[in-house]
């Protein structure tokens, strides 16, 4: 009852036009659902990115560059509707866009993330000043729902982020790279709680370049961390 009195009240907003969500039986507009691109084969073997050339098994960057990490997996190519649709999720407030951000991505890799048999989940954490203007980290909530639904702990309060970087958006390669030292660190209160954890799963809802995964990769190897992984809603094109 309480539920359907909310659901008429605060009626279920597409996260990707952002109108009232028809039928309301589901999370997103099916128009809208379809016009996401789903990435496909032929993929980074590495970070996932869509590749044009069926013929190789990396894109440019995994070709050119040694990421520390295992493999990634990204479930849409990072274009406007998306664009938008994170925007929404992580400056307006739009929480609730994770349920559906969640169950798309556990339809095409739940049994993919199971196999990897992790230890755990850790969010991409970000500055404590954007938290506190935020007041939450996006990649939180989709670690969260994904520990939840695949039985994995989700630990975030290990990875730490210590310095307040600037936007990546619109940087090159070299100057994200550069961005990002020292950026990250571990708690070294929480190493004996967790020295147990030898393979983990980062969850962040943007990749670009690969440089934020790597910097957090690196802390985390240098910590004990043998064999790290990611996830992340979208991804952007490849070459």
């Amino acid at each position: 009852m309480v539920k359907e009195l909310l659901d008429i009240i605060y009626p279920r907003r597409c996260p990707i036009c952002g109108d009232i969500v028809v039928p309301k039986s589901e999370r997103a507009c099916p128009d809208c659902k379809n016009l996401l691109q789903v990435i496909k084969e032929p993929r980074c073997k590495k970070c996932s990115k869509p590749i044009e050339n069926e013929e190789k098994e990396y894109c440019y960057d995994c070709d050119t560059k040694h990421f520390h990490y295992k493999k990634g997996y990204a479930l849409w190519i990072y274009d406007k509707n998306m664009r938008k649709s994170i925007a929404d999720f992580k400056y307006h407030n739009r929480k609730e866009y994770a349920d559906f951000y969640i169950e798309e991505f556990l339809k095409h890799y739940e049994e993919v993330l199971k196999e990897i048999g992790a230890d755990a989940l850790i969010p991409v954490p970000i500055h404590k000043s954007k938290l506190k203007t935020r007041g939450y980290n996006q990649a939180q909530i989709l670690a969260s729902g994904l520990g939840r639904a695949l039985g994995i702990q989700v630990i975030d309060d290990l990875l730490i982020r210590d310095k307040r970087t600037l936007p990546q958006k619109g940087l090159n390669d070299k100057e994200r790279l550069k961005n990002l030292i020292q950026a990250f660190s571990i708690d070294k209160s929480k190493i004996e709680i967790y020295n147990n954890i030898n393979k983990v799963i980062l969850v962040d809802d943007i990749y670009t370049t690969g440089s934020t995964i790597e910097a957090c990769t690196n802390i985390l190897q240098q910590n004990g961390v043998s064999e790290v992984y990611y996830v992340s809603l979208c991804i952007g094109k490849g070459f």
